[in-house]
């Protein structure tokens, strides 16, 4: 079997709630940012949101982009490491019954990483993330005859803060190359491309084929604050840019011209997985004889849709017909 995109991340179980943000004051965590927390501060938090409806599912960056692939049709794989126990099979379930591939053996010790996501009423997203054993996930871990057969490898940018799972990106990487697959990147986050300029800008202006990012990213990365120029910039080093907008749509680079894409009006609810589902979208269209216009298109609409529910997976998914309708 050929995968369209093999993906590469932290396996997290995201554990969704919507509170008040009295609520999240409280927990004197800085809003709308993805925080890092240890075993006890996050053990805190979900007891706080006993009694709270609670939405739970396999996440990730990376994990949310892969679903989001499987979800359209596309052939997807994806490589993390979770733990043996309730979550960690949970994850596993969750991925396997979506079509995604995952075969990593899960860890005997430890606990599965989660990622507690505070939804605040102006649809804002707080992420306290405990990596548990994903931060485990190393380069033995690696499938290498199901990399070769991927269309794409997908990298998450966050597994570039870890040194034993940076040296399983640079393998995968390695290996897709050599076998003639395609590589993506997502930047992850605006305080990764501060901290790892250098790394990140090597690594676009190197082996990676599609850099996924958005405006604040491409801005810490180049220095410049205009949308196109930024794009331009990165575009000069990298074959293909995706760059997001937010609610103005995106900006593809392809073939050393800006093709513009349009922004879908909607109402946020939730805007967790926005950049994921984006990624997803692309890389099915891509993968599966669309231009890279209507690839773009799609996925403009497909994050538009994800923002207006609750969660990073689509409630309503984009039946056959949609998505026909979508590429005219």
């Amino acid at each position: 079997m050929q995968y369209d995109v093999f993906g590469l991340g932290n396996a997290l179980v995201d554990i969704q709630a919507r509170i008040s943000e009295n609520w999240l004051q409280q927990t004197g965590f800085d809003k709308g940012i993805m925080t890092l927390v240890d075993d006890a501060q996050q053990s805190a938090v979900l007891d706080r949101l006993s009694g709270i409806s609670l939405h739970r599912c396999a996440g990730g960056s990376a994990a949310n982009t892969i679903v989001a692939v499987a979800d359209f049709g596309g052939r997807a794989a994806f490589a993390g490491r979770v733990a043996a126990d309730e979550l960690g099979q949970f994850f596993v379930d969750d991925m396997r019954r979506l079509g995604v591939r995952m075969d990593v053996p899960p860890a005997t010790v430890g606990q599965t990483g989660t990622s507690a996501i505070l939804i605040t009423e102006d649809a804002q997203r707080t992420m306290l993330t405990n990596l548990g054993v994903s931060a485990t996930f190393c380069a033995d871990d690696l499938n290498e005859d199901d990399l070769r057969k991927a269309k794409y490898v997908y990298v998450e940018g966050y597994l570039l803060l870890n040194p034993v799972q940076k040296a399983a990106v640079y393998r995968a990487i390695e290996i897709a190359k050599n076998a003639g697959c395609k590589v993506a990147l997502t930047a992850s986050d605006p305080f990764l491309c501060d901290l790892l300029k250098d790394e990140i800008w090597s690594l676009v202006r190197g082996p990676v084929d599609l850099f996924f990012c958005n405006e604040l990213e491409a801005q810490a990365l180049t220095g410049k604050t205009d949308s196109v120029e930024c794009a331009a910039e990165l575009h000069r080093s990298c074959e293909n840019v995706a760059m997001t907008l937010g609610p103005n749509g995106s900006l593809l680079m392809h073939e050393g011209r800006p093709i513009p894409i349009e922004g879908v009006p909607t109402q946020a609810i939730d805007t967790t997985g926005a950049g994921d589902m984006y990624a997803g979208a692309l890389l099915f269209g891509i993968t599966n004889g669309m231009s890279w216009k209507q690839a773009g298109h799609l996925a403009s609409h497909a994050a538009a849709r994800v923002v207006s529910q609750l969660g990073a997976r689509l409630q309503n998914r984009f039946t056959p017909a949609e998505i026909s309708e979508l590429m005219r």
